[in-house]
Parts: C-alpha cells; structure tokens; sequence
C-alpha cells in the first residue's frame, strides 16, 4: 500500500513516524507547503518526498493523510474525493460550520471514504465506557463530567486561527460525549473567561470555558477546558448512571494531587502534552483508516459525525457571546439559512 500524507508539523511526523512502521504500508510520500520541512522528514525517517501537492497526487497513493494546516483540510479531502482517494483528516474538516457543510456535500454521492480524526475514539478507557454504557450496566444515565485541560497555551500566533477554545479543543469532548452516549446534544449554556494572556482576548477567544449540555434524553454532561493546567495534560470522562458509574482518564498519571491525609495516589508523573497520553489511540487510529483504505471497513468517524460535534462547538460559542442557552436546532437553521 503507498500512502501520502499533507503537512509534515508536529503531528504529521507523528502519523509519519507511526505509518512507517506498519508493515501494511510499503511506501510513504509527503509533502508540505514548506519544501525544507518536507526534506528534512523523508530524510529522517527514510520516506519519499513529493515536491508540492500536486506533485503528491500524482504519485499514484492509495490514500491520503492530511495533517496540513486547518484552513487547507477542506479543500485536499474534497481533491482526495474526487481523485477516488480515501482520505483522513485531522478535525477539523473545515475552519467554521458552513465550510464543513459543504465540504458534506461535495461528497455525499461519492462513495470514496473519508475518516476524520478523533482519536479518542479508538482510546481504551473511551472504548471501554462506551461498552459500559452500551450494556447497560450503569442503567440509566443522569450525569457526564468531560475535561480537557492543556498544561500550557499553544503559541500566540496559532489562536486567532484556531476557532476558539470550544471549536480546537472542547470538540473531542463533544464527539466523545455524543460516541460514548449514542445520543445527540439538544441544547448547551456556555460561559468562558480570561485571566491569562492577553493575546487570547485580542483574538476574541477564551482560556478556560464551561459548557452545560443537555442531550437528547435528558442526561446532562457538564464539559470544562483550559490552556491554563500547569499540573499537566487532564483528560477525562465520568459517566454516571443510576445504577452504577465509569470514569476514563483517572490513573496513575491523573494530574490532580489529592489533600486527603494518607492519600498518596496518584503518583505521576503527568503527561505533558496531548501525542503522549493518546499515543496508543493515533496508532490505532490509523491502522483503522488502512482498513478503510483496502475496502475492509468503512469509515469508523465520518464527515456527516465531525459536523454534528462542530455544531455543538458553534452552539457553545454562540451561547458565550451572546450569554443565552442555544439550542442545536437554531444553529443548524443559521446555517442552512446562510445557504
């Protein structure tokens, strides 16, 4: 199997680094808007280069990685599409809710796949709450309790493209919500601050945010997030049911140090940074979307799926600025009114 992949930053060597050790891909092309970091990842992992995009579609892949900068995303999936290359792409599809609508509709009447990155879908501790909830173990549920708390702010520069707090970092949240539950949100109340750099208010975002959703059946999921959680990288999920409860994310590298007398768990040390914590969830990432590729399985977390966790984000941040309760059913008329 010869793969290509767009974009050669921080996770594109990453998926580079990880797809070169698979024994199922014989060959791997990258590329990247930048030649000289292009070079230097083929040279450091003993993989091909193509000159530019161009030059990477015409290289005869079987399916394309896309790790590019987000502004590109849409436009290299609906290309891949097109070319009848199966792609995956990191979320998001597209940089607002529109651009991933019809990025949808471009493709809706092809049947090429496209798997969108959402790692924590393929994380052990998620897997394991979704089957404890699919069983029914935990009867009904009542209460969810999602964190996303980054140990340091990205660099200034990467905000004011990021989409904000809730669009970049509280959409694994959404998605992890909606896949472990089975159930769609109805309504969200959101609220955001700013106490630490100024470059974040400059760009009309937040660092930390707070969101109350409620779903479909009634359950209410409480999701919290921050660029501001020194203590380490804190990624969690509690689900609550009414005969029993799960919690993923809560182990020996859990960065919340109790103060309870005799408490010496956990002992750390944390995990510093997002690749380290899901590392084993982005390999299987990837080994699922080469099923996807040879035609075995299809796509695990489609476009149709990113949207619906994007329109949660755009809820979330209609409902901060505009300090009201929204409704999902609001967002998704605003957006086939601007159509």
């Amino acid at each position: 199997m010869k793969l290509g992949l767009a974009g050669t930053g921080r996770i594109g060597v990453f998926h580079a680094e990880t797809l070169c050790r698979t024994t199922e891909v014989d060959s791997l092309v990258v590329a990247d808007a930048d030649p000289d970091r292009a070079t230097n990842t083929a040279r450091q992992l003993g993989c091909d280069r193509a000159e530019d995009i161009d030059a990477l579609f015409a290289a005869g892949i079987d399916g394309l990685v896309v790790a590019a900068a987000t502004d590109a995303h849409a436009k290299l999936i609906t290309r891949a599409v097109d070319a009848g290359i199966p792609v995956f792409c990191e979320k998001p599809v597209a940089p607002d809710v529109i651009g991933t609508v019809d990025v949808l509709r471009h493709i809706e009447n092809s049947d090429v796949p496209v798997q969108i990155g959402f790692q924590r879908r393929f994380d052990a501790g998620y897997l394991a709450a979704r089957a404890a909830v699919a069983s029914g173990s935990l009867g009904w549920l009542h209460t969810l309790r999602a964190t996303t708390l980054d140990p340091a702010p990205p660099p200034a520069e990467y905000v004011p493209g990021s989409g904000g707090l809730f669009r970049d970092c509280s959409v694994h949240d959404f998605d992890s919500i909606r896949w472990v539950t089975g159930q769609e949100v109805d309504e969200v109340y959101a609220t955001g601050a700013n106490r630490g750099a100024d470059f974040f208010r400059d760009a009309g975002d937040v660092d930390t945010a707070g969101a109350l959703l409620t779903l479909a059946d009634g359950t209410i999921a409480h999701v919290a997030a921050t660029r501001y959680n020194a203590a380490g990288y804190d990624v969690r999920l509690e689900v609550l049911g009414s005969l029993d409860s799960v919690s993923v994310g809560m182990d020996e590298r859990m960065p919340l140090r109790s103060v309870e007398a005799d408490v010496g768990w956990p002992a750390g040390p944390a995990y510093p940074v997002f690749m380290d914590r899901f590392r084993a969830a982005y390999e299987t990432e990837l080994r699922a979307f080469l099923d996807v590729v040879r035609g075995a399985k299809p796509s695990p977390c489609t476009v149709a799926d990113a949207l619906e966790s994007f329109y949660v984000a755009e809820a979330c941040e209609f409902s901060r600025r505009e300090r009201r309760p929204v409704r999902l059913a609001e967002v998704r008329l605003s957006v086939t009114g601007a159509h």
